[in-house]
């Protein structure tokens, strides 16, 4: 299957949706993300601001969009000469063409035109800037926002920055057909790959994680995705306890079970499955711990339809999970703190990005995508077990888009 086109139209639609829910006059001013540096004069590879590509659909780093009235226009980044070297040049026409925004302006243009206005308003809507540093995930948030941000308010001090966190957030949370379309290929893409790799034919022959790992890489780029959304798990035995185990280098033991948590990316849109499965003959513990887990998913899956809201489905997600544990006897009580020693984690939305944005508290809607992902692990044990499926949410309940991958234990 060819890549989904998402042509200007769906870009020119999104914008338009933004006017319409940010009812004020105040400028919008969006920035793409900035690259990043990996080492000396290597960058990281580059990838977009999620609410700047699903309003403009660039992938160039530095561009910023201004929507002012009913007038709009993209500021081009300051480029060397070094940079239209080794990179190329910028193609403009096709930035136009992709984006639907005729009005490019060189750096310097673009800028002067944004500073006389913004010399004249109180106000300007943009995205607020993440921490410097995000503490929860150790790790340092783009420049791009702050700078503009800082940027803006040096052409008037008093400007008030309006944020349009929650306006992208409640456009993203359902998805539109070409966004469907795309996940839906993504997904099918992951699990044709891992319906491959994980035949028992094929799992005895693989001698480490990272084996397992290449050729779930080769399926992807092999059946058409760009690459991985995000760093694969390949995670056998104890390391299956460590909930983002990424090194994937051990070597793989007999009878042992092993986490696949994996997810391509196609036209920007991510999947995202987790199946356990077993290297030979599983005990009759780790097929009671994937039993249960299961069983767990079966009705998390089973809550899931519109008016339902994905906390209080969670919430009765963890109960039963509890009820689980003490019938595998880990737990005696059933209590947040015990469910959590055992199942630290939660289910998410998925779209554009693999936790994509949306409201917990909200009801679902026809159009919604998120993942159910119980698990229980047990390091004492070096079993962990996780199942996960992608889910849409339609009109009369779900459909569980990744139903055609098993995920029974062999």
């Amino acid at each position: 299957m060819s890549q989904p086109t998402f042509d200007a139209s769906f870009f020119i639609g999104n914008r338009r949706r933004l006017r319409q829910l940010f009812t004020g006059s105040a400028p919008i001013v969006v920035t793409g993300n900035a690259a990043l540096q990996k080492s000396a004069d290597m960058a990281f590879p580059f990838h977009q601001d999620s609410n700047f590509w699903y309003l403009t659909g660039i992938e160039l780093a530095d561009v910023v969009l201004v929507m002012d009235k009913d007038t709009e226009y993209l500021i081009m980044p300051e480029r060397s000469e070094v940079q239209d070297l080794f990179e190329g040049t910028i193609d403009q026409q096709a930035l136009a063409e992709r984006s639907g925004v005729s009005d490019i302006l060189p750096a310097q243009d673009g800028w002067k035109r944004l500073s006389a206005r913004i010399k004249r308003v109180k106000h300007v809507a943009t995205m607020a800037a993440d921490d410097v540093f995000m503490q929860q995930h150790a790790m340092y948030a783009n420049p791009a926002r702050a700078q503009l941000m800082e940027r803006l308010r040096s052409y008037n001090e008093s400007l008030e920055l309006l944020n349009l966190r929650e306006h992208l957030m409640h456009m993203r949370f359902v998805k539109q057909e070409p966004e469907l379309a795309a996940i839906r290929e993504a997904i099918r893409i992951t699990a044709a790959t891992l319906r491959e790799v994980t035949r028992p034919s094929k799992m005895t022959k693989y001698a480490h994680e990272y084996q397992i790992e290449a050729a779930v890489s080769h399926g992807f780029r092999r059946r058409g995705a760009v690459g991985h959304a995000y760093d694969p798990i390949v995670a056998a035995g104890r390391n299956a306890c460590v909930l983002h185990y990424t090194q994937n280098n051990d070597q793989l033991a007999d009878n042992q079970l092993v986490l696949m948590d994996v997810g391509a990316q196609y036209s920007h849109y991510a999947a995202d499955i987790t199946r356990t499965v077993i290297r030979g003959e599983p005990t009759k513990r780790q097929r009671a711990v994937h039993d249960a887990v299961r069983q767990i998913h079966d009705f998390g899956v089973s809550l899931l339809k519109p008016g339902a809201v994905f906390l209080e489905c969670e919430q009765e997600v963890r109960r039963m999970t509890g009820e689980k544990l003490r019938e595998l006897g880990l737990i005696k009580t059933i209590d947040a703190e015990s469910v959590h020693r055992y199942y630290p984690h939660a289910p998410h939305f998925l779209g554009l990005d693999v936790h994509d944005v949306g409201d917990y508290s909200a009801p679902l809607q026809p159009g919604v995508v998120l993942t159910i992902e119980p698990g229980i692990y047990i390091p004492e044990e070096n079993i962990g077990v996780r199942i996960e499926n992608d889910i849409v949410i339609t009109s009369d309940g779900h459909q569980n888009l990744s139903a055609d991958l098993p995920y029974q234990l062999a």
